[in-house]
């Protein structure tokens, strides 16, 4: 009787499985994947594999505030430096306005309280340079704090090295100059650490450094001034280096985010002017568009705050496990009287997002929710008392709902069908085994949103863990409301420490920074900034049928769409990859076809019009009991995998 061939179609969905043994997963979700990198479970069907990402703008995110030297007449291997809201380190390179060449630092020596370092150079000065001359640091190493993309100043905010920098994708501008007024010297003959001012706007903060029109060096606020009608005496540093005329215009600088950490962004709309509020775990909160800045300093409650968020038309704000929140419609005034208040949470703040007509609350315990309009009728409920989030970074609203980092892996929020209950799953159920590998105690996460996929990114960050093995999973929600419904897949090579995603029109942009000085467009280009992408997809081992009946693999056929030429190799392995199981080899997946994109066409190869090919034949030998489908690509254009066609015949029962 003539061997009769068969198919086994395999319709690749269901993501990344590791909740199930090797035999039941091959068995019950024959589509699913052992091995899913560098792909996206795709809202369309089959495996995607993920774009890459570029540089927002080409230019590093400038290091240690808005450096200036420090008086004129400096010459030799040293030069005094002020406006530096952190210290430099041995290795940093810099250039100094009217003077040629590029200087490196060898030594510093560095006062955090007044801004200013003497800085050890290679080679000498070429020249003197003048007083105030701008410092330009070519390299640094502290890291991008904080990233927030606003659609309404159409532009990228950044925290860097104590200050707040813009850029439209061509070059950073310095935002965090807080806008006092028109400040004038108040009298003549003025000496010493101490200087009179009026017409102040606002109150200067500590940190903010100013020069004074006619007076050389750079100043720094020592202590925050008492302002009585527009006039103040502030504490200064240096002493005077000469009598400032009576009326001489002063001109604030930068302000100090000194020791800022992990920035956290809200926008909200008070007033009909779009405005961005930032936190950064030290300092005073900063509001600020992109063309005006303000330190709030209403109330020492929101001093080191972690979390802002606008709710009901106030904002809120989380300093450790206090929540205080300000007047309604006015993002400076925390006067009870006029509606402001505060709260408290069981344990330490971990998270604040609007959800629903709610203000959602995460602590590291438990997950409160605020209701109400105004102080007169706020209420503070529990939705969980013995869950909580670990990581406030991680809590995004993915499809009208909202996913969070618990202990146990990323948790599902999400409103029911009762009134004011909660369906609180595991999302992260189907790759359990990996999650609880992948969350550490000592690790930073960042999370980011792609809306147009209903994705959920998940980052590790970690100071001594390269690029190019950098982890991170991302999370595509196929039914809304409902956790067991997340596919999932592994990054591999995104190395991200702070992100953001937000909507411009109908644009989508999506960020993210890590710890090499640059904003990078993640959904952006085929590559990772150059760097060809690796990507992986094992299906599991799958029985066809009937694992104790011998199998003999004929073809496969691999049904894909390709958006660009690519190029990789499926390898057949048999019965669980067993050592002793001679395994086939190798074959080549040609996914280019006959067909060229703009841009790629070699002249006289190459022909436009031509169609790519869809179906991927080829050819396979050996037999099996089980047998696992391996794709490996390195490069090329992305491509979804949409289903594979194994051709086998049966043969004799184990």
């Amino acid at each position: 009787m003539p061997t009769r061939w068969e198919t086994f179609p395999i319709e690749l969905s269901g993501g990344l499985v590791s909740n199930l043994s090797r035999l039941q997963q091959g068995l019950k979700q024959p589509g699913s994947a052992r091995v899913l990198q560098n792909f996206e479970p795709s809202v369309k069907g089959g495996y995607r594999r993920i774009n890459g990402f570029t540089k927002y703008d080409d230019a590093i995110v400038p290091p240690y505030g808005s450096p200036l030297v420090q008086g004129s007449g400096q010459s030799g291997t040293s030069v005094i430096v002020s406006g530096l809201y952190e210290t430099p380190v041995a290795g940093d390179t810099l250039t100094v306005a009217g003077v040629t060449g590029t200087y490196t630092v060898s030594g510093v020596t560095y006062s955090a309280t007044n801004k200013e370092a003497t800085l050890t150079i290679t080679p000498a000065l070429d020249s003197s340079p003048g007083d105030k001359a701008v410092v330009t640091f070519t390299s640094g190493q502290s890291r991008v704090e904080g990233i927030f993309y606003s659609a309404a100043d159409t532009a990228t905010f950044a925290l860097r090295g104590g200050a707040i920098w813009k850029s439209s994708g061509s070059g950073w501008t310095l935002v965090s100059v807080q806008d006092l007024g028109s400040p004038l010297v108040n009298g003549g003959g003025q000496t010493g650490t101490t200087i009179a001012v009026d017409a102040l706007g606002a109150v200067p903060a500590v940190g903010d450094t100013f020069s004074i029109a006619g007076v050389e060096l750079v100043y720094t606020v020592l202590t925050a001034p008492t302002v009585t009608a527009t006039a103040a005496t502030v504490s200064i540093y240096p002493a005077l280096d000469s009598s400032p005329a009576d009326n001489a215009a002063i001109t604030f600088l930068g302000s100090s985010h000194t020791g800022g950490t992990k920035a956290r962004f809200t926008q909200f709309n008070f007033d009909g002017t779009f405005k961005t509020a930032m936190v950064d775990n030290a300092n005073n909160p900063a509001v600020f568009t992109g063309s005006t800045y303000k330190v709030l300093q209403g109330t020492s409650d929101i001093t080191g705050a972690s979390y802002v968020e606008e709710f009901k038309d106030f904002l809120f704000f989380a300093t450790a496990d206090l929540v205080a929140y300000t007047a309604p419609f006015d993002e400076d005034d925390f006067t009870p009287a006029n509606g402001a208040g505060s709260y408290r949470l069981p344990s330490n703040c971990t998270g604040l997002i609007t959800f629903r007509e709610q203000l959602i609350n995460f602590s590291e315990t438990d997950i409160r929710r605020l209701t109400g309009t105004s102080g007169a009728d706020f209420s503070l409920t529990s939705i969980a008392d013995d869950l909580g989030c670990v990581n406030g970074d991680t809590v995004q609203e993915v499809g009208g709902d909202v996913l969070f980092l618990g202990p146990d892996g990323v948790r599902f929020l999400g409103a029911t069908e009762r009134i004011g209950d909660f369906n609180l799953s595991l999302a992260s159920r189907q790759i359990q085994t990996d999650f609880t590998s992948f969350i550490e105690v000592s690790a930073d996460y960042c999370t980011n949103i792609i809306r147009e996929k209903n994705q959920y990114r998940i980052f590790k960050y970690k100071t001594d863990t390269l690029k190019g093995v950098a982890q991170g999973y991302i999370g595509t929600q196929f039914l809304d409301q409902n956790g067991q419904s997340v596919n999932w897949s592994a990054t591999r090579g995104i190395k991200a420490y702070r992100a953001a995603s937000t909507y411009v029109g109908d644009r989508e942009i999506s960020l993210f920074s890590n710890d090499d000085e640059y904003v990078y467009r993640m959904e952006s280009g085929s590559t990772f900034d150059g760097e060809p992408i690796t990507s992986e997809y094992y299906t599991p081992f799958m029985a066809v049928n009937d694992p104790s009946i011998r199998k003999t693999a004929y073809s496969v056929d691999t049904y894909f769409d390709p958006e660009g030429a690519t190029t990789g190799v499926l390898t057949l392995k048999y019965d669980f990859n067993e050592p002793k199981k001679i395994q086939p080899n190798a074959v080549t997946l040609d996914g280019g076809g006959a067909f060229s994109t703009w841009g790629t066409m070699v002249w006289g190869s190459g022909s436009y019009g031509g169609l790519p090919d869809t179906v991927l034949k080829n050819n396979v030998t050996g037999s099996f009991f089980t047998v696992s489908l391996q794709y490996e690509f390195d490069g090329g254009e992305p491509f979804v995998l949409d289903t594979a066609l194994l051709e086998y015949s049966t043969e004799d029962r184990k």
